[in-house]
């Protein structure tokens, strides 16, 4: 996956710098704050996520993870076994192509298991393309767990309980037309394509989900620029 770089200004961005306060203030507490980080296709939450992870690695006692929701991709196999198996696998990454179910299921037990048992959550190999289950584990001390993901605030497709299960929803707010060149630039270097071919993709699937991730950000607590 491509991903932008972390330049002077990004590491100087207010909001950046705004979000590590909010992530130390929930670190000071004692009980543990779900963060939910939402955008877009394109838009930087992997990378976002990764340098506020990057930020408290320095501090022994920061119990911090960051979690990506792509481990509840269905699998291909779970896609073939669909009805519209053709038209899951085009539409890939859109809202009905994940297991919204498990997700809430997994982010409550993560929500109620403070101090008590670990939380194992999957992860999602790029190069197989499929989710793994179980490859990461959420310590029982972790007092801040943020998650990011195209859909935490989705109302549909069983994800509706989602919003509620997060103390703070931020919404990771880039332009449209910067995050889709990300995403071409993406495809291009994945996959050889050229520039129209990754166009094509793009409208064929990731610009919708790019649309409808847009349509709700109104719901979150923060909007947060880079």
């Amino acid at each position: 996956m491509i991903q932008f770089n972390v330049d002077d200004s990004y590491r100087n961005s207010a909001d950046v710098q705004q979000a590590l306060i909010k992530i130390q203030t929930a670190l000071d507490k004692r009980e543990r704050t779900l963060i939910g980080l939402t955008g877009g296709p394109g838009s930087g939450k992997s990378t976002l996520a990764d340098h506020l992870m990057s930020h408290f690695s320095d501090q022994p006692n920061a119990q911090i993870v960051c979690l990506s929701m792509d481990g509840f991709h269905l699998s291909k196999a779970q896609l073939q076994a669909l009805p519209n198996a053709e038209e899951a696998f085009a539409r890939r990454g859109a809202p009905w192509t994940f297991d919204s179910a498990a997700f809430v299921e997994r982010v409550e037990k993560i929500k109620q298991s403070y101090q008590k048992e670990n939380v194992l959550w999957p992860s999602f190999d790029h190069s197989l393309g499929d989710p793994i289950e179980g490859d990461l584990t959420i310590n029982k001390d972790a007092n801040v767990v943020l998650v990011e993901g195209l859909y935490l605030l989705h109302q549909q497709d069983g994800w509706q309980a989602s919003k509620d299960l997060f103390d703070e929803h931020w919404f990771l707010d880039i332009p449209l037309d910067i995050a889709i060149e990300r995403l071409a630039q993406r495809h291009m270097k994945a996959w050889g394509f050229s520039h129209e071919q990754a166009m094509d993709r793009i409208h064929q699937s990731d610009g919708l989900n790019a649309k409808l991730v847009a349509s709700y950000q109104h719901q979150a607590d923060w909007l947060l620029k880079v």
